[in-house]
């Protein structure tokens, strides 16, 4: 069984992605970042790991140069 503190409500991501809750929103409906349903009620439910990752890609992209 999954552990629920693997994983981050809209509003937690955000504050670790350092974005808004709609911009998170946003790139989950994209699918630029992994999003999860709560079945009971619905919730967003984003796995700490998958958003570490995302912060990798994006400085990893940001240190290539041209950028």
């Amino acid at each position: 069984m999954t552990k629920l503190c693997e994983y981050a409500l809209t509003a937690e991501a955000a504050e670790i992605l350092g974005v808004s809750q709609n911009t998170i929103r946003t790139w989950a409906k994209d699918g630029k970042i992994p999003v999860h349903r709560n079945p009971a009620n619905g919730y967003r439910l984003f796995k700490r790991r998958d958003l570490d990752q995302f912060l990798k890609r994006i400085e990893r992209s940001a240190k290539k140069p041209g950028k």
